[in-house]
């Protein structure tokens, strides 16, 4: 009668899959408990709703590799998560995988021993495509409102679960993109408004890489949109580029760019390595929290979380599918994966490009002396940005007030600026007299937003802009070449 129990028991428990109806070469009987979970989880089926995913890479050339990877890579992990190309809409330049400087020709990698990350990535909307109003239009699933491209956007329902995700440069407020103008974080969060106003979705998750990315959620994103944010950084610092030359781990010897952001890669490293079926958006927020801050500030920054932090409790799955490699994989609340001993400030990774690339080329060549102009152009952009806000805020305040008012932070909680039209009317302002921001000027944007607050009127910030500024450089950067970024 025992044994007709005990069998009884190891039959049922076969059939749970919490052990092997049949034992193995070693005797054992046991399974992992992780392989008993197949058993009790839903299947694809039962999932309501569709996943849908907006991926956009928000910059251009070479410089920028990182950018594209990073998105062509997000593109791969949520393909072999079981998304649908109908369901995943990229924007991205593409002037990377065949760019003159890529030493692996057609291909991109996000990790210095990675695979193509390139193949089969949708080209939806490219070049001078990849615009603030294509974005946003795509997001609301406004086909009418879009301009070019395959005129893909989020045909969402109520049912539906929606992953966006950035990556760019970034300032104070605003996101860059390789088109004029720039994308302002007012813009973004009235979008998400009325996306949610139109009852078109469940819960979206937005993951954001760029420099002081929290400014763009930060006293802006209510609760009650069933909207979790994650962002690579704080709203008062600036997120890192990994894998670059020079640092450890260093992308392969023939590379002269950085391969990858740390918030990105440590989000999509993860989701590669982990069944997402159990792991939760709150899980994975504190393992890249930790392997973006690096233990050390200097080489690292605060991932932070806004919105519905409620939503963070849900399973990765339900935005991001899950490789059926990954099933096996017991979660444990530890980084297997470590941080790099140093990174690159996204605003330096333009010049770690242009110095690399003049430090091996041969003496005398053509490329050297290109280089050589890249990393002057680089500098000297650089440098009158910077000593016309300083000059123009000196004019505005006096000479000791001035660079105290521009360095003002507002507390934790806060928008950057009560007035998102003065904001952009004064760099508009700023530009046509001084030139472009570009991807580094972006970086002043919370100077020009206390100018904004302390109540300077237009006139007075045109009238010290064309005093600081007695000329428009010609350079690359110039708005004469670009355009503006309001």
């Amino acid at each position: 009668m025992t044994r007709l129990v005990a069998g009884v028991i190891l039959l049922l428990l076969s059939v749970t899959g919490i052990v092997s109806a049949g034992r193995d070469a070693t005797g054992d009987v046991l399974r992992l408990p992780s392989e008993a979970s197949r058993f009790f989880r839903p299947s694809d089926d039962d999932e309501v709703g569709t996943r849908w995913a907006v991926l956009i890479a928000g910059s251009n050339g070479y410089w920028n590799y990182r950018h594209q990877a990073d998105v062509c890579h997000a593109y791969q992990l949520l393909k072999k998560g079981g998304l649908k190309d109908e369901n995943i809409i990229v924007f991205m330049y593409d002037d990377i995988a065949y760019n003159y400087e890529n030493p692996r020709q057609g291909i991109i990698i996000n990790s210095p021993h990675g695979d193509d990350v390139y193949q089969g990535v949708p080209k939806d909307y490219t070049g001078e495509e990849v615009t603030v109003h294509n974005f946003l239009a795509a997001i609301l699933g406004n086909k009418t409102a879009i301009t070019g491209g395959s005129g893909k956007v989020v045909d969402s329902g109520p049912n539906d679960h929606i992953f966006i995700y950035y990556t760019d440069h970034g300032g104070p407020g605003v996101l860059g993109m390789p088109t004029y103008p720039y994308l302002y974080a007012d813009e973004l969060i009235d979008t998400l408004k009325k996306k949610h106003a139109s009852g078109t979705y469940k819960s979206l998750v937005f993951y954001l890489e760029a420099c002081e990315s929290g400014s763009i959620f930060e006293g802006l994103l209510p609760e009650g949109l069933n909207i979790y944010a994650t962002t690579a950084s704080n709203a008062d610092e600036s997120s890192w580029g990994t894998y670059c030359p020079g640092e450890y781990p260093s992308p392969p010897p023939e590379y002269e760019t950085c391969l990858g952001d740390l918030y990105s890669v440590a989000w999509m490293e993860d989701s590669d390595l982990h069944n997402l079926r159990t792991e939760t958006l709150h899980q994975q927020y504190e393992l890249v929290k930790r392997r973006t801050l690096n233990g050390n500030s200097a080489y690292g920054s605060h991932v932070m979380q806004y919105g519905d932090v409620g939503l963070a409790k849900e399973h990765l799955f339900l935005y991001l599918g899950t490789n059926p490699a990954n099933d096996n994989f017991t979660f444990i609340d530890e980084n297997s994966l470590q941080p790099p001993a140093k990174a690159v400030n996204q605003r330096d990774a333009d010049l770690v490009h242009f110095w690399d690339k003049y430090r091996k080329a041969p003496d005398g060549s053509a490329r050297k002396v290109e280089a050589q102009k890249q990393v002057v152009e680089a500098m000297s952009h650089r440098m009158h940005v910077d000593n016309s806000i300083q000059l123009i805020g000196k004019l505005l305040f006096g000479i000791e007030r001035g660079a105290d008012v521009l360095k003002t932070v507002r507390p934790a909680g806060q928008p950057l600026v009560d007035d998102w039209k003065c904001l952009k009317s004064m760099v508009r302002t700023f530009e046509t007299h001084c030139g472009s921001l570009a991807q580094y000027g972006m970086k002043h944007m919370r100077s020009i937003a206390n100018i904004c607050n302390a109540g300077i009127q237009t006139e007075q910030i045109a009238e010290a802009s064309a005093q600081a500024c007695v000329s428009i450089p010609s350079g690359q950067w110039s708005s004469i070449q670009k355009g503006f970024s309001a």
